[in-house]
């Protein structure tokens, strides 16, 4: 672990949406560092980065994850590049998860319409009543989305019906319209700035590997999990959803540790861990002690008043905290960014 942090890191810089690194600069500083880092061999750690856009990050986001201070994230990603910068040697893989969507999919606004034809208010929770009494509809453009061989009257109305049914039967969250958010392409898909640069600067230093992992733009289900969509199946019995691309969650099962950070705690973190574990305690009942989860560099989806008080019915602490206990319980190490990785438990 590096006692020094790089001159050109300002955590201050962790809630400004207009950072962008100085690629040449960071070159310049890797080739700089080159000799001094010293790197941890025999020993592969993995950094996965869950959905660190500035959608989530970033106060301006479209879905901007404050936390119970209104500061979660922020704070979070000045911890996050902190941590990378402090670990150079150690890390051998960032692996970085991208929530990638567009407009027309089924938990954006224009995917529906209520029977005058307009789109629902974001953070409309969407049930089976609403489906089955024409509350809500499908809008006309869903149907281009269609595979050929299901092009029949009333499949989609069944589809949808099936879907939240199916959410309720698995115990998953309930759909809602969330406000449009990490469109590809977007500013807002990518990455904040501080964190961008940690990533590009380990990448620059250790001449290491950039795998990426896109998640979420399939427009028929939700994927909280950078490795499984909500609801993959359809109503007849075949498969909507095209299944996940399992070579990265391979890749990943490769190494000696996992480190995971990202937002949210109470969402695509969650989701995300649960599958890892459930993958690896498929192998190996052992397995899950080689995750270690950054508690201090994630945060849940909390709604504030206009006084920024917590609203009870929006805040999603308690799933976070519920999750932390239930992976110790299997043997994830729940642990600080700021504690030497030397100090781990094994």
């Amino acid at each position: 672990m590096s006692t020094t942090l790089p001159s050109f890191f300002d955590p201050a810089r962790a809630g400004d949406w207009s950072y962008r690194p100085d690629i040449a600069g960071l070159r310049a500083a890797a080739e700089d560092w080159r000799g001094e880092i010293k790197t941890v061999e025999g020993t592969r750690t993995d950094l996965l980065l869950i959905d660190l856009q500035r959608d989530f990050c970033l106060p301006e986001g479209a879905l901007y994850v404050g936390g119970r201070s209104g500061r979660g994230a922020v704070e979070d990603t000045a911890r996050i590049a902190a941590f990378i910068h402090r670990n150079l040697g150690a890390l051998s893989r960032i692996v970085p998860t991208f929530d990638t969507h567009t407009p027309l999919q089924i938990f954006h606004r224009s995917f529906w319409a209520d029977a005058d034809g307009r789109s629902p208010a974001p953070f409309t929770v969407i049930t089976e009543e609403m489906l089955a009494g024409g509350t809500l509809r499908p809008s006309p453009g869903v149907l281009a989305l269609l595979p050929s061989d299901v092009a029949t009257e009333g499949w989609v109305e069944r589809q949808l019906l099936h879907y939240v049914r199916s959410l309720a039967r698995q115990g998953r969250n309930a759909l809602i319209v969330w406000p449009d958010h990490c469109l590809i392409g977007s500013e807002g898909h990518a990455m904040p700035g501080l964190v961008q640069e940690a990533w590009l600067f380990h990448a620059l230093l250790r001449g290491a590997p950039t795998p990426v992992i896109i998640k979420g733009d399939d427009p028929w289900s939700e994927s909280y999990s950078a490795f499984a969509p909500e609801v993959p199946d359809r109503w007849d019995g075949g498969r909507l959803v095209q299944p996940q691309d399992d070579a990265a969650l391979l890749e990943l099962l490769r190494a000696d540790r996992i480190v995971v950070a990202g937002q949210a705690a109470s969402h695509c973190v969650r989701w995300s861990v649960d599958d890892l574990l459930d993958r690896m305690r498929a192998l190996d009942p052992a397995l899950p002690r080689r995750v270690y989860v950054l508690r201090d560099c994630m945060s849940a989806v909390v709604g504030l008043d206009g006084e920024g008080r917590p609203v009870p019915a929006l805040d999603f602490t308690p799933q976070a905290e519920e999750a932390f206990a239930r992976w110790a319980e299997l043997g994830v190490h729940i642990v600080e960014s700021g504690q030497p990785m030397a100090e781990w438990p094994r």
